[in-house]
């Protein structure tokens, strides 16, 4: 090479090392781990869009929807440009997740963390472990419908006797105070709450889901090593000052809760499978499809171990322990030493679950517990009572949230109809119970389309929302039952089907047992319109009761029924019979026939077979 070349080749080569060095900063800004650092998603607008709405978030002007521009700004900062040493320290204390990381990324003289404020708080949650706490539905909350996730930090000296003790780490929606219950969910439906994450005692997130709402839950410790623990909770620490923007559907707390555990590992994605909806069991199920779950704990809810108390019981131990709650005498000569140790604590346990159910003045029923507890203690025996057994099928065992289903119906008034269908969420009464709140039921977004041989179609309908919550009525609680749903059907008419929207709601009463066979009786309202109203809005009052037959793990059958009367419209009453079975032969399969019979202007009869699919 000569004088001249050599000289061509310096010049090109001292040009080119910002370009081969900006190009390199590029290809790390669209790193997949960087991405979930900033928690970055492909939006419409911009290329990507992070989910975090806190300014302070970002470093760089831009930084929310461009993750290069971020990482600049991130590298600029921790190198202290335009920064003295004691911001600089502030900026890299403010971001210990990226720091980390970027130290192993970037050519760069960095000295290790040295965060005192941070250091104390890793010294107080002393961390050796994460375990994923999933409190099952509860259907009194419409935030709740689907349960909730959230995490416990476990620390290095822990037993299961002070699990109560460690740190819970929460993410859930900051909602407005005085917002009513129908506000509180349109808002959470279209992210109008901010959403933040929380550090508090595991004890106090217990006694909400387990004790106050009978939640039953359970406890899954993840498969993660110290270092990656390490990587979770630093950039939990990144995140307490911020929020997101809470959608009940989509972005809540198991979605968030993903998105944090997903930071333990470079080559894990936990969050992208989740773009319609992140429902708490599927979530749970994808890290269970990642090997990250150990076999899970159960700890049932205060009401579930009340109820298996009260089945070793017989009614005059029953109606003893009533008596003593409310303030009477126990006749010590009609019982053995063993009974009146089960009475005694069955009186206490009952008291304690109605003082926090029921609201029950603490003043009143403080010295009766207190009573109570003194009297067992005299008794010198071990507890009488076995604990409830944990089920056999834990939530992420369940079939999928999401369900396709194809069918084929023959009616009186038409030819045969083929017809597709899409559910949202998540589970409905003859679904396979495993997994699930048996006799409770939320349907979100049900559709069906149809089409006959003469290829006019037309839509079946569409349910926004079917809920229904079927608790039962025993000895030991009074239970009331519900039901509410809105959305478009067709009704018998004239000389076809059609179109009918409809609000509904139900209140009543069910007994039997929904493992096995449960029967319901609920009183109901309805507003209707469309076709079938002529357009008009039109009243409805009647009930609605129906039979649940669990036959076997895998079939089901159901009789439910309905008739309202319409005091101002043409048509005196309507009505509708339904004769169900459901075989669900594979966890995600299953074979649903239906026998329908209803009235409205004309009487109808249909058949019908429906192949699911559940994902």
């Amino acid at each position: 090479m000569n004088k001249k070349s050599k000289i061509l080749f310096c010049i090109l080569a001292f040009f080119s090392i910002p370009l081969l060095a900006d190009s390199s900063l590029a290809k790390l800004s669209q790193d997949s781990y960087w991405l979930q650092l900033g928690h970055y998603r492909t939006a419409v607008t911009s290329d990507w869009k992070s989910e975090v709405d806190e300014s302070s978030f970002f470093i760089a002007t831009q930084g929310k929807t461009n993750p290069k521009a971020e990482l600049l700004a991130t590298i600029d900062a921790f190198n202290g440009k335009n920064l003295n040493s004691e911001e600089t320290n502030v900026m890299i204390c403010r971001f210990p997740a990226r720091f980390n990381w970027l130290k192993t990324k970037v050519d760069n003289d960095w000295g290790e963390l040295d965060c005192p404020e941070l250091q104390r708080w890793k010294t107080v949650i002393d961390p050796a472990g994460i375990t994923l706490v999933f409190p099952t539905a509860f259907m009194n909350n419409p935030s709740s419908m689907f349960g909730h996730t959230l995490l416990r930090i476990d620390a290095k000296d822990q037993t299961r006797n002070k699990e109560l003790v460690a740190f819970a780490v929460n993410f859930a929606a900051d909602p407005d105070l005085h917002d009513n219950a129908a506000t509180y969910a349109y808002k959470g439906l279209v992210g109008s709450y901010p959403g933040r994450f929380s550090l508090m005692p595991y004890y106090r997130k217990v006694r909400e889901y387990n004790d106050l709402e009978s939640r039953d839950i359970w406890e899954y410790k993840l498969n993660l090593t110290p270092i990656e623990v390490e990587r979770v909770l630093l950039h939990l620490w990144e995140l307490q000052s911020t929020h997101f923007d809470y959608y009940f559907i989509d972005e809540n707390c198991s979605y968030q809760l993903l998105s944090l555990l997903q930071l333990a590992r470079e080559n894990i994605d936990l969050t992208s499978s989740f773009t319609m909806q992140a429902i708490p069991s599927d979530t749970v199920a994808v890290l269970r499809d990642n090997q990250l779950l150990q076999e899970p704990n159960y700890r049932p809810a205060f009401g579930t171990k009340l109820f298996h108390y009260s089945q070793q019981l017989s009614d005059t131990e029953l109606k003893a322990a009533r008596s003593l709650m409310e303030g009477g005498e126990l006749d010590e000569s009609a019982y053995t030493i063993q009974q009146k140790a089960a009475i005694l604590e069955m009186a206490y346990e009952w008291l304690n679950f109605e003082f926090y159910d029921l609201g029950l003045d603490r003043d009143i029923v403080a010295p009766r517990t207190n009573r109570l507890l003194m009297a067992r203690s005299k008794i010198k025996l071990p507890s009488p009572f076995t604990q409830p057994l944990k089920p056999s099928i834990s939530p992420e065992q369940g079939h999928g949230s999401s369900r396709f289903g194809v069918s084929i119906a023959d009616t009186d008034s038409d030819q045969a109809r083929y017809s597709i269908s899409y559910r949202l969420a998540y589970h409905d009464l003859l679904d396979q119970s495993a997994g699930f709140i048996p006799g409770a039921q939320i349907s979100f977004f049900d559709i069906e389309a149809s089409i006959n041989n003469a290829n006019n179609s037309r839509l079946e309908k569409l349910y926004f929302i079917d809920a229904m919550a079927l608790p039962v009525d025993n000895r030991i609680f009074d239970s009331w039952s519900w039901n509410i749903r809105m959305g478009f059907d067709r009704q018998a008419d004239k000389k076809t089907q059609s179109g009918h929207w409809f609000t509904q709601g139900g209140y009543g009463k069910s007994i039997g047992d929904p493992n096995q066979l449960q029967a319901y009786l609920l009183g109901s309202f309805e507003l209707n319109g469309g076709d079938i109203t002529d357009n008009d809005l039109k009243a409805g009052v009647g009930s609605e009761l129906g039979a649940i037959w669990q036959v076997n793990t895998s079939n089901k059958a159901a009789l439910m029924a309905n008739i309202m009367y319409l005091p101002d419209s043409d048509v005196d009453y309507h009505y509708q019979v339904d004769l169900d079975w459901n075989w669900a032969f594979e966890r995600n399969w299953a074979l649903r026939s239906k026998l329908r019979h209803q009235k409205w202007r004309a009487q109808e009869s249909m058949v019908k077979l429906t192949l699911y699919h559940y994902f």
